[in-house]
This record gives C-alpha cells, structure tokens and sequence, in this order.
C-alpha cells in the first residue's frame, strides 16, 4: 500500500535509482537446410514394395479361406459317413433278422410250402461244366427244415 500513499496508482511509481545491469542478448540465425524430397525411382520403390506386401497378405488370406472350407466340407463328409454307417448297421440287422431260420419257417408255412419227405430226397452229381446259367431257373426247391 505504499504507493497509495505516495499518490495515485495510475502513475508509474520511480523506480529506485539503483537500475539492474543491461544484459545484452546477442540473436544468431541458423541455418536450416531442407532435404530435398526422395526422387521419383525410390518413391515407385516404395510403393512397389508395398503393394507386394498387400498381395503376399491377400493370397495367404485366400488361402487360409480355402483351408477353412475345405476343413468344413470334411466335417460335414464325416458327419454324412456316421449316419450312413448307422443307416449300415441297422439295414445289417434287418437282413440278419430276416435271415433267421425261424423267420424262414414261419414264412414257408404262409406261402403253403411243406417239410419234404424222404421220398423227394434226390441226390444229384455235382455239376461238371455247368454253369449258373445252364441251370433251369424255374426247378422249385422244397423247404428242408
């Protein structure tokens, strides 16, 4: 608050006579020299290079996309197989069933066949030179339980 004292605030006060040595501030330039832009061989270089880069990453991109379906096509092949080895199995089971002796019984009983006799027992010579297609194919067998 002293220079409310001395008078007005808008005045610059004096300032005591005891002044700070001057420094001087010597300025420098310096020189800058700019790099002249990459000549036009180097520039296509560049660019040449990276549009490799882009290809190389695209065909191994292509690759792998193909490694994939095919991976699927495999799983899916491998799923068809275990159900048609299902499917396998019980056709298998049906035949063996339908194959029994029993079944065979039963079903020449419906169709009117009868044991044969001992009178209709023939025995035959093995075939000498015959093949299944000389044989008649209309000669009945009788059922042999």
């Amino acid at each position: 608050m002293p220079a409310y004292i001395q008078g007005s605030l808008a005045l610059d006060q004096k300032r005591s006579q005891k002044q700070l040595p001057k420094v001087k501030i010597k300025e420098t330039t310096k020189v800058v020299y700019r790099n002249k832009s990459l000549p036009v061989q180097e520039k296509m270089l560049y660019l040449f290079t990276v549009v490799l880069c882009v290809i190389v990453a695209g065909v191994i991109i292509w690759r792998y996309a193909a490694i994939y379906q095919m991976n699927t096509q495999i799983l899916q092949m491998q799923k068809e197989i275990r159900v048609i080895q299902a499917e396998n199995s019980a056709l298998k089971q049906e035949v063996e069933k339908l194959q029994s002796p029993e079944r065979l019984g039963q079903e020449a009983k419906r169709l009117g066949l009868k044991p044969q006799d001992e009178k209709q027992v023939n025995q035959t010579p093995p075939n000498k030179g015959k093949t299944a297609a000389n044989v008649d194919k209309n000669t009945k067998v009788a059922y042999n339980p």
